[in-house]
């Protein structure tokens, strides 16, 4: 029973809705073998995404599946171990286009560019990803029902350099990096002959200068 309650406290907590509408949103079972990277598992009527799948075949007896899952309510890590034949229940979980609009009150709001309806991702799940999403920018969006669970970021993005130390002008590309302040209010390291106006690409992935792309002023 405690274990229930918990499931009941983090659905209604981080996504607004009472259990008894959450629980059907799960499809039929499906197989082990079926399982891979990025799926939406349901597990103990909590969703997870499968961040890693280790397949190990013994000399003898079945099949073994070392999952790792993420919880998509906390972001917890959670593993556990499956064998063949093994079965999981996999998350109704659908994909749609969205226009980034505004952040307002703690909350990243979007925009279903077919539909025009507004979805709205709560600052403790978007976490430091926040900082990349420009106006406008449309980007894949995750929902579990009506609820937005995660956002497929584009792997670079083009921020402006705002504030930098001047160049002497005898910097090579190799030489050490220095600190940047961009467009979007992050600070990264950039080589030292970069200076307020330049374009540059920047990693999502890793928050990293990846090139010079051109220049505003």
């Amino acid at each position: 029973m405690e274990v229930n309650l918990t499931c009941y406290t983090y659905i209604h907590y981080y996504f607004r809705i009472e259990p008894d509408e959450y629980f059907p949103l799960r499809k039929a079972s499906m197989n082990i073998e079926e399982i891979s990277k990025n799926k939406k598992i349901m597990l103990d009527d909590i969703p997870y995404n499968v961040d890693d799948v280790d397949f190990m075949k013994p000399g003898k007896g079945s099949a073994v599946y070392r999952i790792k899952f993420r919880n998509l309510m906390d972001g917890g890590i959670l593993e556990r171990t499956f064998h063949s034949g093994d079965k999981l229940k996999e998350a109704d979980v659908s994909t749609y286009d969205m226009q980034y609009l505004y952040h307002e009150n703690g909350n990243y709001i979007f925009m279903n560019t077919d539909t025009f309806e507004q979805h709205f991702m709560a600052e403790d799940r978007m976490g430091s990803r926040g900082v990349f999403l420009k106006d406008g920018m449309v980007v894949p969006v995750q929902l579990l029902g009506d609820n937005p669970i995660e956002i497929t970021l584009p792997n670079f993005i083009e921020l402006e350099v705002m504030e930098t130390s001047m160049s002497t002008g005898k910097e090579t590309v190799t030489a050490q990096n220095k600190p940047a302040k961009l467009s979007n209010g992050m600070e990264i390291g950039v080589p030292t002959f970069m200076k307020a106006g330049d374009v540059i690409r920047v990693d999502t992935r890793t928050g990293a200068y990846v090139e010079r792309v051109g220049n505003k002023k």
